[in-house]
């Protein structure tokens, strides 16, 4: 059995990177098309709908989507149960947000927030038609069927909003891709997942699996609401333009973070979660886990941060120069996000959800005072208040792993500081590049070359685990060709 769980943790890792990195590679070139094509203000205006999208989201899930892939074998009541709650509560949010966008127009002084909500929202119902059908994907292990609809949705419904940019349409252009990403994802997976639901809505299974969802939607909410409270104070303290230098400096450090957290998170969830009633064989997968994230996302982020400047001015034009120092802020803060979402993912699987949301309540309460006290600091301070609050949240965590699997902090540090240590080479090599060649695309194509090649090299020297267990992955690859 050892066997056949690696071999799927193996497939798949293998597929879902390749989705991650197909997806975001498309839509990393299309977001540079079109942050070229549109202005900060523009960019600003989706920012300021996101909290309502975020919370609106978060409710039509009902946090059901971790709850079937907690079961392993969800029966057809349950998956018919999700899927009538599903379409039935993002019906609901529709109307809501319908007749709340005039006052969340006002309340930014941006009438063109009204119709804008209005025609954003019509992807709550649309995306509900296919939730259960993307959460049986999920079950199932089958990334390469994700792939394919992830990678063709990014690229079909990206084009269409570079048509739409080109054609002067403004932040129209980005309601576009988001509204034909959400036809175009559930139109494929109606296709390419075969279920229909069978069955009606069943109290017990609803009750079952809500019992341990409901905190989960508690947790996810007060997560939400911070997460989004930044765009929401920083257009109303400051700018829609400000937004949009903020949205843009929190998206590559973000592209380039769940590129690789998420690949690896969704397939951790369902293989530990097999793993869920032996102890000694969760805690040996699990700070694998934690290695393999810790080697790819550290040396990626830290080196963004150093070769932000030649990025930003080359491929986003000089208008975006001022989201630099942002942006370099935000890597620190998302250093330590993989590692986190996987001691969330243990909690998770133990069915601790109560845990879960204890702690974001506490860390919430702490995150909410540290955004108080920045938000006094400019977008800067408010930045840096959100690295705080990243090692903070991370150090909370650990809190309960070393309680369920004696896994603390000291432990888990002590498996990521030689990851750190390599990726600061990075970091001072890509600063160094940016600071002494002026020529950006020059900086950032040595930048490409130098830094990994480094980091490479140094985790072979040092015998980094995640190192040798990619090599012999990929030399086991090359000899079954």
């Amino acid at each position: 059995m050892a066997e056949s769980l690696k071999q799927k943790t193996v497939k798949g890792v293998s597929w879902s990177f390749v989705e991650q990195i197909l997806t975001r590679g498309v839509n990393f070139v299309i977001g540079i098309i079109l942050a070229r094509l549109l202005s900060p203000t523009e960019y600003g205006l989706i920012g300021l709908m996101a909290v309502f999208m975020a919370i609106s989201q978060m409710f039509v899930d009902g946090g059901l989507s971790i709850a079937l892939i907690r079961e392993k074998d969800p029966s057809e009541q349950d998956l018919s149960t999700v899927y009538i709650f599903n379409l039935v509560v993002s019906v609901f949010f529709y109307f809501l947000l319908f007749f709340i966008a005039p006052s969340v127009a006002d309340f930014y002084d941006q009438p063109v927030l009204t119709p804008l909500m209005r025609v954003l929202a019509l992807t709550l119902i649309i995306g509900s038609f296919a939730a259960v059908h993307n959460i049986l994907l999920t079950i199932r292990v089958d990334f390469k069927t994700k792939s394919i609809i992830s990678f063709v949705t990014a690229l079909l419904s990206g084009i269409a909003g570079i048509i739409c940019a080109y054609k002067g349409l403004g932040a129209w252009a980005l309601i576009t891709q988001l509204v034909s990403a959400s036809v175009l994802s559930t139109l494929l997976l109606l296709l390419l997942v075969k279920w229909r639901p069978r069955e009606g809505f069943s109290k017990d299974s609803f009750k079952r699996l809500f019992g341990y969802s409901s905190k989960l939607l508690l947790a996810d909410l007060v997560i939400k609401l911070y997460d989004n409270a930044y765009p929401l104070i920083i257009g109303k303290k400051f700018s829609t333009a400000s937004v949009g230098q903020f949205t843009q400096a929190q998206k590559y450090p973000g592209i380039a973070n769940t590129t690789v957290t998420s690949a690896l998170n969704r397939v951790a969830f369902p293989i530990l979660s097999q793993l869920q009633d032996d102890d000694e064989r969760l805690l040996s997968v699990y700070e694998k886990y934690i290695q393999l994230s810790c080697f790819v996302i550290f040396p990626v982020l830290l080196g963004l941060c150093g070769c932000a400047r030649p990025f930003v001015s080359l491929l986003l034009t000089d208008k975006w120069l001022d989201c630099v120092p942002l942006m370099q802020i935000l890597c620190f803060s998302l250093l330590l996000d993989g590692v986190t979402n996987i001691n969330l993912n243990l909690l998770y699987v133990k069915g601790r959800s109560d845990l879960v949301l204890r702690l974001e309540i506490v860390k919430k309460i702490l995150a909410f005072s540290i955004l108080f006290i920045s938000m006094f600091f400019g977008l800067m301070g408010m930045c840096l208040g959100l690295v705080v609050n990243a090692y903070v949240a991370f150090c909370l965590n650990t809190i309960y792993t070393k309680r369920i699997l004696n896994y603390g902090l000291w432990p888990q540090l002590k498996v990521m500081i030689p990851y750190l240590l390599c990726a600061l080479v990075v970091l001072a090599e890509a600063l160094l590049l940016s600071k002494y060649i002026s020529t950006s695309w020059l900086s950032l194509l040595l930048s490409l070359i130098i830094c990994p090649v480094t980091y490479w090299l140094l985790a072979r020297v040092t015998g980094l685990y995640a190192c040798r267990e990619i090599r012999d992955m990929v030399m086991s690859k090359i000899r079954n060709v």
